[in-house]
């Protein structure tokens, strides 16, 4: 069951960096050419943040299941257990609260350089966040 686990969180991470990918790109690109919020940006957005709630949801679920999750929390001297046990669930579960807040700010927005300066500076921090603790020598 772990390795099914670990095999969906490491193949929805790639859903999840293209869907945040695109719904930044996507809100940049809107926000300097000052074109109307469509209903597509709308979605681009959700479907970031479907994703990385989604990711959230199978990541704990690995955490919890995991022998690199809560038993090597005891070990915060060996940098691979460091990251795998803290720093990668700390960071991308601030990393998701971004794009929620994000998401929450967009929808308050009465302009559409709001709405897409929200969805842009959100979701980009939250992005940055999360590929600055993706354990890569254990994706790939």
């Amino acid at each position: 069951m772990y390795e099914i686990i670990k095999s969906a969180h490491s193949g929805w991470a790639y859903l999840v960096l293209i869907a945040l990918l695109i719904a930044v790109v996507n809100s940049f690109l809107g926000m300097n050419s000052k074109r109307e919020f469509t209903p597509n940006d709308r979605r681009f957005a959700l479907l970031g943040l479907i994703a990385t709630h989604l990711q959230l949801v199978i990541g704990l679920i690995l955490y919890f299941v995991s022998p690199l999750g809560l038993a090597s929390f005891g070990q915060m001297s060996d940098k691979a257990l460091r990251l795998t046990s803290l720093e990668h669930p700390f960071v991308n579960i601030l990393a998701i609260i971004l794009i929620t807040v994000g998401w929450s700010k967009h929808k308050k927005g009465v302009e559409s350089h709001s709405k897409f300066k929200s969805i842009t500076i959100f979701y980009g921090l939250g992005l940055l966040l999360i590929l600055s603790r993706i354990p890569w020598s254990l994706w790939f």
